[in-house]
């Protein structure tokens, strides 16, 4: 764990070093506490939060006003930790210039260190602007779920040989262009390791297989909070939501019964005061 916040050439340390990188989502001010009293090198503020905060079906409906409050509620908590702002749908597809605008909103009003977006060599011009513009870009390819409906669902991506090539040929366009390290979503472990070794900058694995420079999990399927499905992708570590239902259902019992508030969770006044109340 670094004491120090962790910067670009710290993780790029890591990596040479052959050290994995670490990377967890979060939303919040409490989430991106614990996340960086963990050791976590990098939080992900991702649009993922149109899904398991938010309650929509997907990430696509999520806005920039939406993604620039839990970004400030993140940094706000990451102390140590380095923060990548998601740039949600449409907030960089329509224009070079309105990409920048956007992508710098993060770091001027949010303060994230950098910001993540989607796609392949068809966004590599979107990146180098982006990235000349002075804001660390990380990349995105494979599974990208705001083009999910374009890809035929949430499905694995690279599975055959031109598919693979496509990857490859696509992370090389956008470390060209400037990206500082990409996410590698629902590919073929070999894919993986492939792209790992042709890139100078750290691939970051989602369903990836083991042999990116580092991995990333949503926090809510880690812990157990998101409940609609799990990915197979998911390691879950610990199942909170049922834990949470009981204990509101017991709370809610105890306010029925009477038993809550007891006489310890109660203020009283002095006795000599109480009894100028009689």
């Amino acid at each position: 764990m670094s004491e120090k916040k962790i910067t670009i050439s710290y993780l790029k340390k890591k990596m040479a070093e052959g050290r994995k990188i670490t990377m967890m989502t979060a939303y919040d001010y409490p989430t991106a506490t614990l996340i960086d009293q963990a050791g976590i090198d990098t939080i992900l503020v991702g649009d993922s939060l149109g899904m398991v905060v938010l309650g929509y079906d997907s990430t696509v409906p999520v806005t920039m006003e939406e993604m620039l409050h839990h970004s400030k509620a993140v940094c706000r908590g990451a102390g140590h930790c380095f923060v990548i702002g998601d740039m949600p749908f449409m907030s960089y597809q329509v224009s070079v210039e309105k990409a920048v605008e956007n992508a710098g909103r993060f770091i001027k009003e949010a303060g994230c260190e950098g910001i993540k977006l989607e796609g392949g060599s068809e966004m590599a011009h979107v990146v180098r602007a982006i990235s000349d513009a002075g804001i660390p870009v990380c990349a995105h390819i494979g599974l990208t779920p705001q083009s999910a409906t374009k890809l035929s669902g949430f499905k694995v991506q690279g599975k055959d040989a031109e598919g693979a090539r496509k990857l490859v040929d696509s992370a090389k366009d956008l470390e060209a262009a400037g990206a500082f390290m990409i996410v590698l979503e629902c590919i073929p472990g070999q894919v993986a390791s492939m792209i790992t070794d042709e890139l100078n900058i750290p691939t970051i694995g989602i369903g990836a297989g083991r042999y990116c420079d580092g991995q990333v999990l949503v926090y809510h399927d880690l812990v157990g909070l998101f409940e609609r499905f799990t990915p197979k992708m998911v390691k879950q570590y610990i199942n909170l939501a049922p834990r949470i239902r009981e204990a509101l259902v017991q709370y809610r019992e105890e306010v029925e019964k009477g038993i809550f508030p007891g006489r310890e969770h109660s203020f009283l006044i002095k006795p000599e005061e109480a009894d100028r109340l009689k």
